[in-house]
C-alpha cells in the first residue's frame, strides 16, 4: 500500500476517539464492567487536544499534526455530538456517538468536508470499533479498525488500522494522543 494511500486512510481515523482495546496493552476500563458503553461516552465528554501521527508502512511517523476534539451530550447518557480539528490540514469532522441496547452495541458516525459517511460499530461491552467493508472512489475495497488504550481519567491513545483485504490483513495508520483540557474533577 503506498504512503498516499496510506495518508489519505490515516486521515479519516482523526475522527475516532471511542475505539477499541490494543490486545497488547491493557485498558484501565474493564471490559466486563456494566454499562461500559456509557462509561465510554461519559469519559469523551469535554474537550481533548490531540496530537496525530501518520504512519508509514514501517511504523516510523510520516508526519504529526496537533488538533482538537470537542464533545457533548446530545441525549444523556445515550447519544453524544463532536467535532474534530487538524488546523495545518484545514481538517473539520463531525462526529456522532450513539447506545444501541437493543443490539448491544456502540455505533460512531463520522463525516467530513468530502461527504464520506463512516460508520464504525462495535460491541458496548468492548471497545473494538470496525467500519463495514466500504467501496472507495478508485473502485478498492477498505476496511477500518480503531483501538483505544492505555485509558486513565484525563487522557488515552489510539491507533487505527486499515485493511483492503476485508479484514484479513490490517496496517497501522495512525497513533493519537487524546490529552484533556481541563483535567476532570475527581
Amino acid at each position: 500500500m503506498s504512503f498516499r494511500l496510506m495518508f489519505a486512510i490515516a486521515l479519516l481515523g482523526v475522527c475516532s476517539p471511542l475505539s477499541a482495546q490494543e490486545p497488547s496493552k491493557p485498558n484501565s476500563l474493564s471490559v466486563s464492567e456494566p454499562g461500559l458503553a456509557i462509561a465510554q461516552l461519559r469519559h469523551v465528554v469535554g474537550g481533548w487536544d490531540v496530537t496525530t501521527e501518520f504512519l508509514q508502512l514501517d511504523g516510523s511517523v510520516a508526519a504529526s499534526f496537533e488538533g482538537t476534539y470537542h464533545f457533548e451530550w446530545v441525549v444523556p447518557d445515550a447519544v453524544v455530538r463532536g467535532v474534530s480539528t487538524i488546523p495545518k490540514l484545514n481538517q473539520t469532522s463531525a462526529i456522532l456517538f450513539y447506545v444501541r441496547p437493543s443490539q448491544n452495541e456502540i455505533e460512531m458516525v463520522a463525516v467530513g468536508k468530502d461527504g464520506q459517511l463512516w460508520t464504525m460499530t462495535g460491541k458496548d461491552t468492548e471497545e473494538t470499533r470496525e467500519t463495514p467493508l466500504v467501496s472507495m472512489p478508485d473502485g478498492s475495497s477498505l476496511k477500518l479498525r480503531f483501538t483505544r488504550y492505555n485509558v486513565t481519567q484525563d487522557g488515552f491513545e489510539s491507533q487505527m488500522e486499515a485493511s483492503t483485504d476485508g479484514g484479513e490483513t490490517w496496517v497501522r495508520g495512525n497513533h493519537q494522543v487524546f490529552v484533556r483540557q481541563e483535567p476532570a474533577s475527581n
